[in-house]
């Protein structure tokens, strides 16, 4: 122990030896924000639809599939496929990750599937997210959790588990294969995948964390642990999804998973192909307010009858279209009229032409975005348990 002079009474204060540094770590730890169940809606219902209605429902959601003959024999022989896409918790939720998630996420459900999403905590944690914080990693998947639940996707068919959670239910189980994929590839074709973790294939080996290596052997691990006949996540996690169908001709108790990726949205500005929760410029965030959705897309690269790496475009081709099927354009009469598009192909084939200007088709695309994101500004706004989290995860800043 030892005493300080207390400058009011003269008299000595006696403290334990690190007693000080003990409290000010108390006041500034990171609060867990408690949120009830996140899997009370998890109620399996079986699809009404044909195999012939499934295979069309699904076949947008796939810029890649690998492969079709194989999913169409997985859909004819098993009621509830499971399909599984993983994510890190960090900082906000853009709409690629929310909107399009969300579309994406309804048709597998409507096509029968149970789609199970992977709380990557410990993923995050080995990349460094949330500065490594795993208080604030929870906290970020409990945030994009009641993003997708405001934004409408069908929660019946979906279950959340956290990384964390299940590999401490069956340590032995996701190890020893975690081992054994460590085993079956050298270092080369794992570098290949640093891709997922938002990383470059050349990135230079003194510069490399081993988590780097460690990484793709548990998010290929992931796959066969959860029992997923379906990896639906990004063409940017595509070579570790075939990283685990190289496993499968490796294995005798291993199968292929079926692949479907995703197309990755643009971000808002010329040159960007990939949206980044770094440039708040870059992506319309899932609570972005009205002004701030309209300001975006107003800014966003639209060049007159270019179609080529047109984000204005993708946005509409991709969620627009995906979620509402149409389009209604507002001009004057001088500029064309009215007009209500019914498929992209003609609305695209329009641009091209000249016949849709860049600045008709913007304040029509705020319009909708706004439509589809209120929903989740209002359930932040009149949710107590929903608005703590969200202001929680306002302050923390995103790392990576």
């Amino acid at each position: 122990m030892f005493a300080t002079v207390d400058p009011l009474t003269g008299g000595l204060i006696w403290e334990v030896e690190g007693q000080k540094e003990k409290e000010q770590k108390e006041k500034t730890k990171v609060k867990y924000v408690e949120i009830k169940d996140v899997n009370v809606q998890f109620n399996p219902r079986p699809s009404r639809l044909s195999l012939e209605e499934k295979i069309k429902l699904l076949e947008p959601i796939g810029e890649e599939l690998i492969n079709k003959d194989e999913l169409i024999n997985l859909l004819r022989t098993k009621t509830f496929p499971i399909c599984y896409d993983g994510f890190e918790p960090s900082g906000r939720m853009h709409i690629a990750q929310g909107l399009l998630r969300a579309l994406n996420v309804n048709r597998l459900v409507d096509a029968g599937c149970i789609f199970i999403f992977w709380v990557a905590d410990w993923f995050a944690l080995l990349n460094n997210k949330m500065g490594g914080d795993l208080n604030k990693i929870k906290n970020v998947g409990r945030y994009f959790i009641e993003v997708w639940k405001a934004a409408g996707m069908k929660m019946h068919n979906v279950k959340f588990l956290w990384a964390s959670d299940e590999i401490n239910k069956r340590p032995n189980d996701y190890w020893l294969r975690v081992l054994d994929l460590a085993r079956k590839f050298n270092v080369s074709r794992i570098k290949r995948c640093g891709q997922i973790m938002g990383r470059n294939d050349d990135e230079q080996d003194d510069k490399m964390a081993v988590a780097q290596l460690f990484y793709p052997c548990m998010q290929c691990n992931d796959i066969f642990f959860l029992e997923a006949d379906i990896c639906q996540l990004g063409m940017d996690q595509r070579k570790v999804n075939m990283l685990a169908r190289e496993y499968a001709d490796k294995s005798t108790d291993a199968y292929k998973p079926i692949i479907m990726s995703h197309h990755m949205m643009m971000g808002l500005l010329e040159g960007q192909t990939k949206m980044s929760k770094s440039d708040l410029n870059s992506a319309i965030f899932m609570e972005d307010s009205a002004e701030d959705v309209k300001k975006k897309i107003k800014n966003a690269y639209c060049p007159p009858q270019i179609t080529k790496d047109n984000p204005v475009l993708d946005y509409t081709k991709e969620i627009i279209f995906g979620w509402r099927n149409k389009l209604q354009i507002l001009r004057k009469p001088e500029n064309g009229g009215d007009k209500e598009y019914t498929s992209y192909a003609e609305l695209e084939a329009d641009f091209v032409s000249g016949a849709l200007h860049p600045g008709d088709l913007k304040p029509a695309v705020t319009l909708v975005l706004n439509e589809l994101i209120q929903p989740v500004r209002d359930h932040f706004a009149k949710d107590p348990e929903a608005r703590a989290l969200l202001q929680e995860i306002r302050s923390y800043q995103v790392t990576k």
